[in-house]
């Protein structure tokens, strides 16, 4: 082991040689529930590739996002920071949004792009697009994107086909605006986009971006949110009718698949030995959707809620001969992520407030880890309510719940948008190793050591309240039509002229 040791060193050197700094592979997956995967324990879903990650690493029992919904948890994912700090509240970006993630805040492509990596994304964006493409990747950081700049739910898309041969997108998504497009860094190259050939583009770019950095022996950031398990789910020739999941299984083979590709160019290139991939998901399940959805497993509710199923999620670390095969049961976020590439790389960390601590002893040694608590906000962060639930150690507690849309018709009347905000005093108290699933409250009757824990998480949210500063609500600037994405911005009449491209790539 001592081999492994002198090369972890060698890392963590912050004046170390640039060629050996590591690569970093982000796979950021969409409204995926901790029940979804195969290594999870989902009977019919069909990912062999993130099966291999999970029994080749590190696999996290206890990983949250800062946010039950897609924009905000990207957000915090990029930052290091809680989504209130730099804006992204309440809810997300739509495709007319005056607002999007600021400028300001440094992302990880940020910290990484001064020494010298390669940096890219491909995938959903969904942190802004603004005036002339203000918000988007290449604004923050990246110097290549290849993907859609929100949800593709957001434009019509009940005439679009999501599955070969011709098989419509299920449901209406929403109408009224753009088509969603398809971008090459800030160019539209087609809208709508074509989903049936899209994961063949986006397996294309990945193979390119990572075998031109290889070649030139540059270090790289690849960054790939995938969307393939968000509504209205979509795939190819390659995954169509080939789970026994339906629809939404065959979606997160596709995902899975390029998850695949993306290895294998790794491996291909001589570089896997040398990266980080780490891989997460957004937000839970969206369960409204029933069998389209996804599954939170024995976690309660879903997405839209601060219960579990909304904001704890599967993750994945896996650098083959350093990183140990393993269970972690360490608490950690996709806060964590930017400290952690930042320490791996010798990058200095932005000189701002960060919520996220490095995870070095986490990977290589399966320790505790740095962080001591999660704080929970709902889709719409507020000063007067701030934090909905916090959790330390084993322990969760909860001083407001409220259902969502976004879990509806599950049989747990707790997850409904009709379970309206409710204020628990003295808050509700689960211990999270032998409950996962916030059945059985604690209480001083039941529980000796109430009072004790009750206090220390008080304190604890006392003073992550008294440290947090709320950004101004880039949400809250309201939409304009004409900011709306148009790959032929002069036509007439909007939305319904702005198309272009061709099927295919």
């Amino acid at each position: 082991m001592e081999w492994v040791t002198a090369a972890l060193l060698a890392l963590l050197v912050p004046d170390c040689l640039a060629a050996t700094r590591p690569n970093f592979v982000l796979l950021f997956a969409d409204d995926l529930g901790y029940g979804d995967l195969g290594f999870s324990g989902h009977p019919s879903s069909l990912t062999p590739n993130l099966d291999r990650l999970a029994a080749n690493g590190l696999r996290f029992t206890d990983f949250y996002v800062t946010s039950p919904v897609c924009s905000p948890s990207r957000a915090s994912l990029l930052t290091g920071r809680y989504q209130t700090r730099s804006g992204i509240y309440p809810g997300v970006l739509y495709p007319g949004s005056r607002g999007g993630l600021p400028l300001n805040e440094i992302t990880i492509a940020e910290v990484l792009k001064p020494l010298g990596y390669a940096t890219a994304m491909m995938g959903k964006w969904h942190l802004g697009y603004g005036a002339n493409g203000t918000y988007l990747p290449t604004r923050q950081g990246f110097d290549h994107f290849f993907g859609i700049p929100y949800s593709h739910d957001m434009g019509p898309c009940q005439n679009l086909t999501c599955f070969p041969p011709d098989v419509k997108c299920f449901g209406y998504c929403d109408q009224g605006v753009v088509t969603v497009p398809l971008m090459s860094l800030d160019t539209i190259i087609q809208q709508p986009v074509d989903f049936v050939n899209l994961d063949d583009a986006y397996r294309a770019f990945a193979t390119r971006f990572i075998r031109t950095a290889a070649e030139a022996q540059q270090p790289f950031f690849l960054y790939y949110p995938s969307h393939h398990t968000h509504y209205p789910q979509f795939a190819g020739w390659k995954s169509v009718g080939r789970s026994l999941r339906g629809p939404f299984g065959d979606s997160l083979l596709e995902f899975d698949s390029t998850v695949g590709d993306i290895l294998q160019t790794l491996d291909e290139t001589g570089v896997l030995k040398n990266t980080l991939v780490f891989f997460t998901s957004d937000n839970g399940p969206e369960l409204m959707r029933m069998s389209r959805g996804g599954n939170s497993g024995l976690l309660k509710c879903g997405k839209g809620t601060t219960y579990e199923g909304g904001m704890r999620e599967p993750a994945i670390a896996y650098w083959p001969g350093i990183i140990k095969t393993g269970v972690t049961h360490s608490l950690s976020s996709t806060l964590d992520i930017l400290p952690t590439f930042a320490k791996l790389a010798g990058a200095p960390l932005p000189k701002v407030q960060l919520d996220g601590v490095e995870m070095t002893d986490i990977l290589f040694n399966h320790g505790p880890g740095k962080r001591e608590a999660m704080f929970f906000y709902p889709t719409d962060p507020s000063e007067k309510y701030s934090v909905f639930a916090v959790r330390w150690g084993k322990y969760k507690a909860h001083y407001y719940t409220r259902g969502a849309t976004h879990s509806g018709t599950t049989p747990d009347k707790d997850c409904s948008v009709f379970a309206f905000l409710q204020q628990h005093d003295p808050p509700l108290l689960f211990d999270l190793e032998s409950d996962p699933s916030e059945n059985y409250n604690l209480t001083l009757k039941n529980f000796p050591e109430w009072a004790t824990v009750q206090n220390k998480i008080q304190d604890l949210k006392a003073a992550f309240e008294a440290s947090m500063e709320f950004g101004e609500s880039e949400t809250g600037k309201g939409r304009d039509p004409m900011l709306e994405p148009c790959c032929n911005p002069e036509c007439s009449p909007k939305p319904k002229c702005c198309q272009c491209g061709t099927v295919g790539y």
